[in-house]
């Protein structure tokens, strides 16, 4: 396992997530509960986890795909929770794990 890696995962998964909440309270009208907000900030500290957890891939094309996919994957699990719900933190999810990849890409060359 690569540290470097794994802690910039980790912290971008973090940041996306406070704005994963900030995008939620705006669209719920500031009526999300903590629970389900605290959910999406831990759903997004997962995907880094799960990304940083890969090996470092030196192909944009490859990154892209793997992203999209681990976002999809992890995300999931929270849209499930919300009874398939919240389509849009599911596919802002698939963005992350496209994000957090293209960072670990650059900070890591």
């Amino acid at each position: 396992m690569n540290k470097k890696r794994m802690l910039v995962s980790l912290v971008t998964g973090a940041i996306l997530g406070v704005f994963c909440i900030v995008g939620a309270s705006i669209r719920s009208g500031g009526e999300a509960s903590t629970s389900l907000l605290f959910a999406l900030w831990y759903n997004r500290i997962i995907m880094g986890l799960v990304i940083g957890l890969n090996i470092s891939k030196k192909d944009l094309p490859s990154i892209i795909i793997r992203g999209a996919f681990l976002g999809l994957v992890v995300s999931f699990a929270y849209y499930a929770s919300t009874g398939f719900t919240d389509i849009v933190s599911f596919l802002a999810g698939i963005i992350y794990g496209i994000i957090i990849e293209y960072v670990n890409f650059r900070v890591n060359k």
